[in-house]
């Protein structure tokens, strides 16, 4: 068996945030030199009228604004191996401690506790543009990273071609990249991570940013990168079916802490569905991950079970309800429900009819309803997506959440106490379409 090659043990990052009182204006730099200067003023006007001679300057009206402070940990006794060849997934809800690991292990940030050892050279890919200089060109750029991590001039030459030809940047190549769109600037990056042949490779949620295609290109290029050439890759990202197709092992991340370390199904399990518990019936959506592709016109900010009850009978109507306010004055548009197995594969979609012209201001409640859900007994989750067109014909999508409406789908009883069997080779139905009502109008 292959020896580890990244040891974490005992990792620990705290961050000081300090909350500024209630009522406190905000304190810059100028109100503190002012502050100071006009200290000894005051001193000299208190000491006529008072006649006592003060020793101290009072600065208790500028410091009372930054008296409360709070000690955070990003991250809180973090430990794991990941073995050399291997893929290892982290997973986690957004703010939980991932991006901060990940700045650590790139030696970006040091740790507040614990230590980290990691055997070779590492490039990583954290978020768009990492390592570039603005004002460089692609080849410049090319060179800089390469030099950033350790190659010659005659190494970077060799693969020169290879980085450029996966990046599809050769007609921009001579073009600072501050002019690059974020998906140019992702393909080049990406590119150079992947062909200079670091030991470790460590690549964020960033190759959400790239179209289709070349996201795959990308699973592809980080499972040949381990598989054939024996490098390390660690892999961060919300698409669960990406996770689970890449990498055997995972490490799943709650709140700064390590929950589980272990095999990938398993870890995303957990992840989907809360340690097993389909209780949960409402979602805010402000921390659930999101994809980068809504056009930010409408933002789905709830939903929830409006049985207070994730768990549903087989043939019972699935009822759900989403709060949506709406930017800017949108018409066609329609939800869809994608529903998912605990194994993160699809098993199927339900499209809304199209709802009234919708007005920018107010926040709305939309009950949508599948009359019969046919499924399998087993556990589900679901993205929920705003969109306007036809999904078959490039839509425009507003906002999609992903991963919520956990739920468990069950066999009613029979008279004598048992339920009926579903036989796996038959998998699960298609859900029905969805029927929309206005529940209420919200201030």
């Amino acid at each position: 068996m292959s020896s580890a090659i990244i040891t974490v043990e005992g990792l620990g990052k705290k961050y000081r945030i300090q909350h500024q009182q209630q009522g406190q204006r905000y304190v810059a730099l100028r109100d503190v030199i002012a502050q100071k200067f006009a200290a000894p003023f005051r001193f000299l006007r208190r000491s006529q009228k008072s006649g006592v001679r003060s020793q101290s300057t009072d600065l208790r009206p500028l410091t009372s604004a930054l008296a409360s402070q709070e000690d955070f940990w990003a991250l809180k006794d973090v430990s794991f191996e990941v073995r050399q060849g291997e893929v290892g997934g982290i997973i986690g809800r957004n703010g939980a401690g991932k991006s901060t690991l990940l700045k650590i292990l790139s030696r970006i940030t040091e740790p507040t506790e614990g230590r980290v050892h990691i055997k070779g050279r590492v490039a990583s890919l954290l978020e768009v543009g990492t390592g570039f200089h603005a004002e460089l060109t692609g080849r410049e750029n090319i060179f800089l990273n390469g030099a950033i991590l350790g190659m010659s001039r005659m190494e970077i030459k060799r693969k020169f071609d290879e980085i450029v030809a996966f990046a599809e940047v050769e007609k921009f190549l001579d073009t600072p990249v501050k002019r690059y769109s974020s998906g140019m600037y992702v393909r080049l990056a990406f590119a150079v991570a992947a062909y200079l042949e670091p030991e470790i490779l460590i690549v964020d949620e960033v190759l959400a940013v790239g179209d289709a295609e070349f996201q795959k290109k990308c699973l592809g290029k980080m499972e040949s990168v381990s598989r054939s050439e024996g490098r390390t890759v660690l892999f961060v990202s919300h698409n669960m079916q990406a996770i689970r197709n890449l990498a055997p092992q995972s490490v799943l991340l709650d709140k700064g802490m390590v929950v589980f370390v272990g095999d990938t199904k398993t870890a995303v399990e957990k992840y989907l569905y809360r340690d097993g518990s389909s209780e949960v019936w409402e979602y805010d959506t402000a921390n659930l991950p999101r994809r980068n592709q809504g056009s930010g016109l409408a933002l789905i900010e709830k939903v929830w079970f409006p049985t207070r009850n994730a768990r549903i009978y087989f043939g019972e109507s699935f009822r759900v309800r989403i709060q949506l306010s709406v930017i800017e004055r949108l018409s066609g548009v329609s939800f869809d429900i994608t529903f998912f197995d605990t194994d993160s594969d699809p098993v199927g979609t339900s499209f809304s009819s199209i709802l009234a012209e919708l007005a920018p201001g107010k926040s709305r409640i939309y009950e949508l309803t599948i009359p019969n859900l046919r499924f399998a007994p087993g556990k589900y989750h679901c993205d929920v997506c705003l969109l306007k067109g036809h999904w078959l014909h490039s839509p425009r999508v507003h906002d999609v959440v992903l991963g919520v409406l956990q739920f468990e789908v069950e066999f009613p009883q029979n008279g004598d106490g048992t339920a009926p069997v579903w036989h796996g080779n038959w998998g699960a139905s298609v859900p029905e379409d969805i029927s929309v009502s206005v529940v209420q109008s919200v201030n």
